[in-house]
């Protein structure tokens, strides 16, 4: 009876943990989108989730950290421990046979991705430059995106339906450039376009670039 009890207060206690974290990425969230990345403070966000700003630390290390795991949560739509890549929206473009379709596909999905996330993008490239603790958030935001560039470039390539002579850097900087969040705050944020219309653009501008 013990062994059981012990193994459900395990699972109780990393229930609970999940739980605080997700607060405290909600937190700080909102207050990173209200008030900005350097005139929030880690108590202020631990006021706003009921948690201690010792916890915080404990768990994210820094509050650039934190603004990482902001960036995670709103890209994925949940903090399930599963990789973008590995999720339906991209595992449904890269079963699709056609390409046209699958570019389109993938840039759907994206886009959704990019409606979640632009506002937190933006708030890590712009805050780089007043808070040198963000510097390397950004770079590693720009790192994870052309890694996963390249590696759906491999896969249009090995689809064998692209243009004749392309090669996997101009695929995969091609697709960087695009999917970058500066053309979703320019069209999007800035000059109102819907979801639907920014993506088919992209969509449109990648196949006539690529195929």
């Amino acid at each position: 009876m013990s062994e059981v009890k012990r193994r459900y207060d395990v699972s109780g206690r990393r229930e609970q943990a999940q739980v605080r974290r997700r607060a405290v990425v909600a937190a700080a969230k909102e207050l990173f989108e209200q008030d900005g990345f350097r005139a929030t403070s880690i108590t202020t966000i631990a006021q706003r989730a009921a948690v201690s700003p010792e916890s915080i630390y404990k768990s994210f290390g820094t509050k650039a950290a934190l603004a990482k795991a902001v960036f995670d949560f709103v890209i994925a739509g949940d903090d399930e421990d599963v990789a973008v890549a590995q999720r339906p929206a991209v595992q449904a473009a890269l079963a699709e046979p056609e390409v046209r379709r699958k570019i389109e596909i993938y840039i759907h999905g994206l886009a959704r991705r990019q409606q979640r996330s632009a506002k937190v993008q933006i708030l890590i490239r712009d805050g780089r430059h007043s808070d040198d603790a963000l510097v390397d958030v950004w770079q590693k935001l720009l790192d994870e995106r052309l890694a996963g560039m390249t590696m759906f470039g491999q896969h249009l390539l090995e689809t064998g339906r692209l243009r004749a002579g392309i090669e996997l850097d101009e695929v995969r900087d091609v697709l960087w450039t695009y999917t970058a969040v500066e053309l979703y705050e320019l069209l999007v944020l800035g000059r109102g376009w819907s979801l639907d219309r920014y993506a088919e653009w992209i969509a449109r501008s990648l196949t006539n670039a690529l195929i």
